[in-house]
């Protein structure tokens, strides 16, 4: 299986501009609320008409503004699931289910289909409930089964996990992993959530402002994020604006610091570095701080730290650690370093 997604929508105050590509694979579109993402969703399932463009699944074309194709939403088989994906509330799980798999016309052959999905999913034993008898965590399994038994080209998620709780939506996770690794086509994920999209996506596409900042695999996004709303997105809290001086040298404008990189800067505007990638005593781009803020997390500590070098009015610099690490080193005064080949070198 294959997505081709090429489109453009205007909509006066905002526009939308996405073009990617997936294989068989999961690949999550990551971005703040209003950037784009459900829109996106949207307009591949059929529900939103675009300007300009062209989607294509499995060399089927779904949408070609060019050659005026435009599918009905029935006719292209995708699978979209919401954040509350209603079911029908007079039915029984097994009616819900049942009515997903409308689409296959023998008898028998529905009926296997069903049962083989309500096993996948555990629901036979709550195959003679309502809804409203349901979990939240168990309406989104029936919502997600009722989908995949109609035997969708793809799957589309728009934000499943967000109405739970934290750990209900990390066993729900647990459950869907398996289920779309059989499902073994095409999956577009939509979330805001950095660790939810880095446990569930293969490839990642992160967007901002209806235009898509950066894309590629989920390892090489997260190391090298490229743009400052990327770097954001995947968790990277410290972010400074910098000046080029001479070679590999910058100045790093917010943090008060002149730091030695690999290479020289190009177009690049910002650095980063992860709060986890702060390294204690010497070594390349190092210098002594003063803890402004010692923040005492669950099974952590974030040390907000200024350079000495640094005028008063600097941006902290923040360092995330184990705790047996920070009550071993815990001092007013500490030196660290910022290794070269964990900056982050960041675009507009």
């Amino acid at each position: 299986m294959s997505l081709s997604v090429d489109l453009e929508k205007d909509l006066g105050s905002f526009r939308l501009r996405a073009a990617f590509e997936a294989k068989d694979e999961t690949l999550a579109l990551l971005g703040a609320s209003g950037c784009g993402k459900s829109l996106t969703l949207r307009c591949i399932a059929g529900i939103e008409k675009p300007d300009r463009g062209r989607i294509v699944v499995d060399g089927i074309t779904l949408f070609d503004s060019e050659k005026g194709v435009n599918l009905t939403p029935q006719q292209r088989r995708t699978g979209l699931m919401f954040q509350n994906d209603a079911l029908f509330p007079n039915m029984t799980v097994l009616q819900n289910i049942r009515a997903g798999a409308r689409r296959e016309r023998d008898a028998l052959r529905r009926e296997q289909g069903v049962a083989e999905v309500m096993e996948s999913f555990g629901l036979t034993e709550l195959a003679g409930r309502y809804p409203a008898q349901l979990s939240g965590g168990q309406q989104q399994r029936v919502a997600l089964a009722r989908i995949l038994v109609s035997g969708p080209r793809i799957l589309l998620l728009d934000e499943p996990f967000s109405a739970l709780d934290s750990h209900l939506r990390f066993r729900l996770e647990q459950e869907v992993r398996q289920v779309l690794h059989r499902f073994g086509r095409t999956v577009v994920l939509v979330s805001h959530d950095r660790d939810e999209v880095f446990r569930m996506s293969d490839s990642i596409v992160i967007m901002d402002d209806g235009q898509i900042q950066t894309a590629g695999s989920r390892d090489d996004v997260f190391r090298d994020p490229r743009t400052r709303s990327g770097a954001v997105l995947t968790g990277c809290k410290n972010i400074s604006r910098v000046c080029r001086l001479d070679g590999a040298r910058v100045r790093a404008l917010d943090w008060g610091i002149t730091l030695e990189l690999r290479e020289k800067l190009t177009d690049e505007k910002y650095l980063g570095i992860r709060m986890h990638d702060v390294r204690p005593g010497d070594g390349e781009n190092a210098f002594w701080a003063r803890v402004t803020e010692e923040i005492e997390n669950p099974f952590s500590f974030t040390v907000m730290l200024r350079p000495e070098e640094a005028e008063e009015k600097s941006t902290p610099i923040g360092w995330e650690m184990e705790k047996d690490t920070w009550r071993r080193l815990r001092a007013d005064r500490v030196k660290i370093s910022l290794p070269p080949e964990s900056i982050l070198r960041l675009r507009e």
